[in-house]
């Protein structure tokens, strides 16, 4: 295991260095919105900005690394997101921002496909797996320390970003001076998303409504604390315990779902985010401390739902189904997360600070109720026919989806129809 993490050194350094820019930057946006007057309506539509460059990178990305590589793809790509970062700075305005905030998402989406189809090229059937939970682990931790460099310098000036804009540029580095073989991206059988939900309804409203979701908490957690009127050193505490929670409880909910119906653990989890983010309107009035405990629990709790209705998925579906089907599941999620922050910023504009979390709280709800439904309309999946949980970032790429799977080894053998979605 350390040899292979150790032949893939300059890899993990680049995300871990891309990531903490990445990080730094989406809640940075949050804090320096509000500074500038911009109300959290506007900021909603500014962050979704981000989702629809995401998924346009993911898919345009595989043409641009067949036609010039994967090296030149990396380094255009990182030249752009750094150049963005600054171009924030001087162009203040709704509309400005939110075009460099899709170019953002482009970008961001090229380099992971770059980096998650390289590892998943160098990778072996023995080391995939545990390759990609380092993987997902420096994705989440690095993501949560860049929520920490807030508080190097005021959010109302430049300097944090000109910070965000040389960490992506040193995250080319080492991949640029990387020994290591370039990526071959395969083409998966293609599934269409009708044909996905006729096999597993719940994978695909699931998808959906976790990018409603969670694609505004990553964006719009920082205009909630502010709305709270929290420090700066709060804010990004409590931007960052999230991450913490989903490394602490990651595999004691996968071990769950591995033993147990994925749709029984699905409406446990999601019932218990929910209770969870109704119990924080009540400790954001009273301690801060609590606030910051019963974030770092909603992280654990919400985040790996996404990974669970993933294995759900491939659980349902038949082997060479799988690839195509968990990187379409991957732009499902990507659709839900652009209209997430602008649902939610207009409730923070027009209901105040409380709604953000009882939006959170309903569609969690709404999640379980549909889980619970499923379950009335088919028999749960045999164990010896399911396949294990790895855990996805919900803002991983389609190549980080499929890399995820291809450690089972599948053949183009067609399974049998389980009909338990």
């Amino acid at each position: 295991m350390v040899a292979a993490i150790y032949s893939v050194w300059a890899l993990f350094l680049g995300i871990a260095l891309l990531r903490l820019g990445h990080g730094l930057q989406g809640s940075l946006l949050g804090l320096r919105a509000g500074i500038e007057g911009f109300n959290s309506a506007v900021i909603g539509a500014v962050m979704a900005g981000y989702y629809a460059g995401f998924l346009i990178g993911s898919i345009v990305t595989p043409v641009l690394i067949a036609r010039v590589g994967h090296i030149r793809v990396f380094a255009a790509l990182a030249s752009l997101a750094s150049t963005s970062a600054l171009l924030f700075v001087l162009f203040v305005h709704p509309g400005a921002w939110f075009a460099m905030r899709v170019l953002s998402g482009f970008c961001i989406a090229g380099l992971y496909v770059v980096s998650e189809s390289w590892l998943n090229h160098n990778a072996t059937n023995e080391t995939r797996g545990q390759l990609l939970s380092v993987y997902m682990i420096v994705m989440f931790a690095f993501m949560g320390a860049g929520q920490f460099m807030l508080n190097l310098a005021d959010p109302g000036g430049f300097v944090l970003f000109v910070l965000v804009s040389a960490l992506i540029s040193l995250s080319l580095v080492p991949v640029s001076l990387t020994t290591i073989p370039g990526p071959q991206l395969e083409k998966p059988k293609p599934v269409t998303v009708g044909e996905l939900y006729r096999r597993s309804p719940l994978a695909v409203i699931g998808c959906l409504g976790l990018g409603a979701a969670q694609g505004a908490f990553f964006t719009m957690t920082a205009v909630y604390a502010t709305q709270l009127g929290l420090s700066v050193a709060k804010v990004s505490l409590l931007l960052s315990v999230p991450f913490l929670g989903v490394v602490l409880l990651q595999y004691p909910i996968g071990l769950v779902s591995d033993r147990y119906d994925r749709r029984r653990v699905i409406v446990a989890v999601a019932v218990l985010s929910a209770l969870v983010a109704v119990v924080c309107n009540f400790a954001a009035d009273r301690s801060f401390a609590a606030l910051a405990v019963l974030f770092a629990v909603f992280g654990g709790l919400s985040m790996p739902i996404y990974s669970i209705v993933i294995a759900h998925a491939n659980d349902c579906l038949d082997e060479d189904q799988r690839l195509g089907a968990s990187g379409k599941l991957v732009l499902v999620n990507g659709f839900g997360s652009m209209f997430g922050p602008v649902l939610a910023g207009s409730l923070l504009d027009r209901l105040g600070p409380s709604s953000f979390l009882y939006y959170m709280a309903a569609i969690y709800l709404l999640l379980a109720v549909f889980a619970i439904y499923r379950m009335t309309r088919s028999a749960p999946i045999d164990l010896d026919e399911r396949i294990d949980f790895v855990l996805l970032s919900p803002r991983a790429t389609a190549v980080a989806a499929t890399t995820a799977l291809a450690e089972e080894g599948w053949s183009d053998d067609e399974g049998e129809d389980t009909g338990a979605g």
